[in-house]
């Protein structure tokens, strides 16, 4: 069909438009409830990290929901979140806004001094 030859193309990986820093700090996964509550909260290993999005390590078997919240320790905001591909325990996430360069500036110096 005509109508599906975009499913015979293969599509090329997109370059990576934003540096990459290297993490590893613990942060929180807090599920969007009924009118943006937040109730549920899982632990997960932030491992990488951009201006647009990260990658984060969860429990393999964790049903990990399409959009959520994501808090790193030691930062009291929120970043809403949404999910972008799964390969097992590391989960490709994409901020829903960019975060401001010098939140991850701050990020990334926690992350030193600790």
């Amino acid at each position: 069909m005509a109508f599906q030859m975009h499913l015979d193309t293969e599509h090329p990986q997109p370059e990576q438009a934003y540096r990459e820093f290297s993490l590893d700090r613990p942060g929180k996964i807090i599920f969007v409830g009924h009118h943006l509550s937040t109730g549920t909260q899982v632990r997960c290993l932030i491992r990488t990290i951009t201006l647009a999005g990260a990658v984060i390590e969860v429990n393999p078997n964790l049903e990990v929901p399409n959009h959520f919240f994501l808090e790193i320790l030691g930062i009291h905001d929120e970043i809403g979140s949404t999910v972008v591909k799964r390969e097992g325990d590391l989960v490709t996430i994409s901020f829903n806004m960019l975060i401001n360069p010098e939140f991850l500036h701050h990020v990334l110096r926690l992350n030193f001094e600790a």
